[in-house]
């Protein structure tokens, strides 16, 4: 073993001394077990997958973002040295079926067919029209460029609003409107009528590319009768259910395996052409094919975030209470309707209203098609557009009435005392302390002595001038319950599944149906079973990721891992010990009422006779004396499909200082406040408010997808692409306070989309704030130097 490998094992068990004292794995920061490997790469990522005579996957790629296709000549590809096969779309036709949308959010809805290569028409650049098998990468990579494409240039559609006008050129033949879907509740109309203050504004959210650190990769194999699927995918379980349905395979013969995951952001909340498309080819060939794509092709073909435009209103009382809010949406799909698409846009529709009370809601979201990538879940997915909106307005409000911005949603939020609380929009948010979270931060940010040195600037003039800027959010996340899903008409559940297997000499597996790319399932997940099961954290070992491991499952996306498949987990845990004590109370012949379970024991109540988990598996194993109808087995498994939502909560500030001369903004000071209820291990909890945050401040100063007048994109790389470094971001000062939940045994809330939520709109909101003597109101995001200057000017 390496000094390197004995400084992570010990790294692994480190804690501190009052963590030791308290006997506790819950709340514990423990390092993460799985770092050790990702690491130092002792570990297998699916483009390090090898197979005996593997084949490579190159992709030909539409240059044009409209065209019908017409001669698609492959032969001089075939010609070249290491070439195997080649293919145009027309050759998959007839069986690659069509990408899956599970989400058809209204009756109407418009739902094209979506091949997973090309046929008879292209609609972004960057979709498949032919590919090319080889025996290396780089020959396949060099092939595409000997295939023939004769096209038919057709006109592009890129502005959702010339879009939706009449004699717009059309993307697909029944129109650009997919869907338009509706809620209303109370009477808007009086809301605004007659209302003292109404503010009224438009938001552009942008087109944004999730870059998760791992580029996308699939290997597919078969033995002529089964198949098996490596993928860097977030959803295996869902994604071998949707692949059996596109291709034909049967559900059963179909193995999916989602080896470790670098990174997904929702973009690996998918199910991709390239991996139907490898499927296919494997079944055509008999032999294994390994498809990696490149940064640049990622950035055209991994589906995009956000690009929506909000026409947002709100009306309020003279002392800023709000009356109402209207929102109207137009939300890109892009070409087609990818996986959860149509009903990104609709999980904000319930997040509008944010923390705040009001009488009156009124939303309304188009999804328009358009000749660009599509777009689909990106971290946070909807939550983040909706949170930003009323954030931005409520800043705007204070503004409008000349208070506080701090005071004017003390005005209008959800106080502590008056929870659980039903929402307008009809959501019971089961606990919170807006209050205790915005004192916290208030206080760790400086908040008088900032607001009087910005007064100050103010008054001499200083062309660096400071910006304040409030985010007081809350998200619903643990993405659940299926009845709440079905009358969403989504096309799946929101349950989740777990394992536990307790071993013969007292270890534990645990299989778990989330399937881990990043969040430290594996250390989470111990520290649960090792609480509730009374063993070391370090005899708990965690599976997840494989269909023929781990069977069931619906994996890992907004922030349901802990609030969802942590439950299952438990559940499973409590079914072990049901078990268990039969097996303790026969061999300590008492009756099971008369044991109590202590720090993985049941004793006889006012005895010192007891059994330890690990003799009862070990007796099991055994089975020489077991009670009569108790299988030799400690096996059990559990499904947990909540009641509800999660709701966690909290308080960012930031502040910016502005050069009012070059434009360049900087963050001089971020704090973030936030209640995630019970917190399993605050390490991996700082870790995904820090990521979280790098993204939100990112979607506000620096990351942009730009398409060009003819529908090609121009940020394709990462040198076009801006995503800040660590010396772009500043030191953030995170802190939480903690109001369990009332719907789940543990008390947690989902941590993983926070940061994102709520970053966002603190910044804007700073940005705005310090040019509000300039007369600016608002920037469009993200706020570069030339956006701020001109705004300034």
């Amino acid at each position: 073993m390496s000094e390197l490998d004995a400084g992570l094992i010990a790294e692994q068990i480190e804690v501190t001394g009052e963590q030791k004292q308290n006997g506790h794995e819950v709340g514990r920061a423990r390092r993460r077990k799985e770092d050790a490997r990702l690491l130092t790469g002792r570990t297998q990522w699916t483009d390090n997958i090898q197979l005996p005579g593997l084949l490579h996957v190159a992709f030909l790629r539409s240059p044009m973002a409209h065209a019908r296709i017409g001669r698609v000549d492959v032969s001089g590809a075939l010609e070249l040295p290491g070439v195997v096969a080649a293919f145009s779309g027309r050759d998959f036709a007839a069986e690659q079926g069509s990408l899956p949308c599970a989400w058809p959010v209204s009756e109407d809805i418009v739902i094209p067919d979506h091949p997973a290569m090309a046929v008879d028409e292209v609609r972004y650049v960057g979709e498949a029209v032919a590919c090319v098998i080889a025996t290396d990468r780089y020959q396949a990579a060099d092939a595409l460029e000997a295939i023939e494409v004769d096209w038919e240039p057709l006109p592009p559609v890129l502005d959702m609003n010339d879009a939706l006008a009449e004699g717009s050129p059309k993307v697909h033949e029944a129109g650009n409107r997919a869907y338009t879907w509706k809620l209303g509740v109370g009477d808007i109309d009086a809301a605004f009528r007659d209302a003292p203050v109404v503010v009224d504004r438009t938001y552009v959210q942008q087109r944004l590319i999730p870059t998760a650190m791992e580029p996308r990769a699939v290997v597919a194999t078969t033995d002529g009768e089964s198949f098996t699927l490596w993928s860097a995918t977030q959803i295996p379980h869902v994604l071998r259910v949707m692949l059996a349905l596109t291709t034909g395979i049967p559900e059963h013969r179909l193995r999916v395996i989602a080896p470790d995951v670098g990174g997904g952001f929702g973009s690996k909340l998918q199910v991709t052409a390239e991996e139907v498309l490898c499927l296919l080819l494997t079944r055509k060939l008999g032999k294994p094919v390994k498809w990696t794509e490149s940064r640049s092709e990622g950035n055209l073909t991994v589906h995009h975030g956000r690009d929506q435009i909000q026409h947002v209103s709100l009306a309020a009382e003279a002392d800023g209470r709000i009356r109402g809010v209207r929102v109207e949406l137009l939300a890109d799909m892009g070409a087609y309707l990818m996986l959860i698409t149509p009903g990104v846009p609709l999980l904000g529709a319930l997040m509008y209203n944010g923390i705040y009370k009001m009488d009156a809601y009124d939303f309304s979201c188009t999804g328009v098609f358009t000749t660009k990538m599509p777009t689909d879940a990106y971290r946070g997915a909807g939550r983040p557009e909706a949170t930003y909106a009323i954030e931005r307005l409520m800043d705007e409000l204070a503004h409008e009435l000349k208070i506080d911005p701090i005071e004017v949603r003390r005005r209008n939020w959800i106080k502590h005392e008056e929870f659980p609380y039903t929402t307008i929009v009809g959501l019971e948010y089961d606990s919170g302390n807006y209050e205790a979270a915005t004192d916290r931060a208030l206080s760790l940010f400086g908040y008088d002595k900032l607001r009087a040195e910005q007064a100050d600037r103010r008054d001499r003039g200083d062309p660096v001038q400071l910006g304040i800027g409030v985010s007081t959010f809350t998200e619903m996340c643990g993405i659940a319950p299926s009845r709440a899903l079905g009358g969403l008409n989504y096309g799946a559940g929101g349950w989740e599944h777990a394992s536990v297997r307790v071993l013969p000499t007292g270890k534990v597996e645990v299989v778990t149906g989330s399937s881990a790319h990043g969040q430290g399932h594996e250390t989470a997940w111990s520290q649960i079973v090792a609480d509730s099961l009374g063993v070391p954290y370090e005899d708990v070992s965690v599976l997840h990721g494989d269909t023929a491991i781990s069977h069931k499952g619906m994996d890992t996306y907004g922030s349901r891992s802990l609030v969802v498949g942590g439950m299952a987990l438990l559940a499973a845990c409590d079914k072990v010990k049901d078990k268990a004590r039969k097996v303790a109370a026969h061999a300590l012949e008492c009756s099971p009422d008369d044991l109590e379970f202590v720090q993985g024991a049941f004793r006889v109540k006012g005895t010192g006779a007891q059994k330890t988990i690990q003799e009862v598996a070990l007796a099991t194993f055994t089975a020489h004396d077991l009670p009569d109808g108790v299988e030799p087995r400690l096996d059990s498994d559990a499904t947990f499909d909540p009641q509800t939502f999660s709701f966690p909560h909290g308080t960012h500030l930031c502040a910016v200082e502005v050069d009012t001369e070059t434009g360049l903004t900087k963050i001089r000071s971020y704090v973030a406040v936030d209640d995630v209820g019970k917190v399993v291990n605050p390490l991996i909890v700082e870790g995904q408010v820090h990521g979280g945050l790098a993204q939100g401040i990112a979607q506000a100063l620096y990351e942009e997808a730009v398409y060009d007048a003819e529908g090609n994109l121009l940020t394709s790389t990462m040198a076009d692409y801006l995503l800040p470094s660590a010396a772009d971001l500043p030191d953030f000062v995170t802190d939480r306070t903690e109001t369990p939940a009332t719907t789940n045994p543990l008390g947690v809330k989902g941590v993983g989309e926070a940061g994102t939520i709520a970053s966002t709109p603190a910044v804007v909101n700073a940005v705005v704030d310090a040019l509000r003597p300039y007369g600016v109101r608002d920037i469009q995001m993200p706020c570069t130097p030339e956006r701020v200057w001109r705004a300034l000017q």
